[in-house]
């Protein structure tokens, strides 16, 4: 079942879940997101075939974009990359984030020894900008906690994971890039709830862009999913996204 946010003649806007695999792998051969939009598109009529303009990982919640036919997924990828184009995400990290915006510059490139990993330098790997926001930040007993809006400015595979675990902000539940910094907090509720969240706080909440048919701009955003809107309230981060 499909939670579809927008839908015409061009394209279809989802809310994904977290826990689901958008592409079928060889370890999630089945129930994917494509899986499941190949079976709404069975009765569309041609040449309409779903193709997806943008991808989440897994263990990522929020919005994912389709385009309806090959033209109109050309265009979008275009127009996603122009500068009027908007792509933002929520993410929960550990930390008080001391300043109130800013750009991460960093190049990005895969592990040599881990091609599932993504590594930040400043001088070796594709150029890659995160720009962020900070919505809100509590100082928890031994720690802090911060709620950032994070807008891709360049579109590299865990960008947003890797910049902010770069800059000393790693996502809360984010296995891969993220220490557990869970047990540096004093508080034990807290500290068991940040333990036991079981994916990384990250959502991808919204996007603006040009339609591609009509010219008009559209902005679709995904609703903060009850587990992300539970994990603030348990951080005592006030959130009015």
């Amino acid at each position: 079942m499909i939670d579809v946010l927008y839908e015409d003649d061009c394209l279809l806007a989802l809310n994904k879940p977290a826990g689901v695999v958008v592409h079928p792998t060889y370890r999630n051969a089945s129930g994917t997101i494509l899986d499941a939009l190949q079976w709404r598109a069975r009765d569309w009529p041609a040449p309409q075939r779903p193709s997806l303009v943008s991808r989440l990982d897994k263990d990522t919640s929020g919005l994912l974009i389709v385009a309806k036919t090959a033209p109109v997924h050309a265009a979008m990828q275009h127009t996603m990359r122009s500068e009027g184009s908007e792509k933002t995400y929520l993410a929960i990290v550990y930390g008080v984030v001391d300043v109130e915006r800013g750009d991460i510059d960093l190049r990005l490139s895969f592990d040599g020894t881990d091609r599932r990993r993504v590594l930040a330098s400043k001088d070796v790997g594709a150029l890659s900008v995160t720009r962020f926001e900070r919505l809100a930040c509590v100082e928890a007993r031994d720690a802090g906690l911060s709620l950032l809006r994070c807008r891709l400015m360049t579109g590299r595979r865990h960008q947003i994971r890797v910049h902010l675990a770069a800059r000393g902000w790693p996502i809360v539940g984010d296995a891969a890039y993220g220490e557990p910094h869970w047990t540096t907090i004093g508080d034990a509720s807290l500290a068991s709830a940040l333990r036991t969240f079981p994916r990384q706080a990250l959502h991808a909440h919204r996007a603006a862009f040009t339609h591609p048919a009509t010219g008009v701009r559209l902005e679709i955003e995904a609703p903060v999913p009850p587990d992300f809107d539970d994990l603030l309230t348990q951080c005592g981060l006030k959130c009015s996204e």
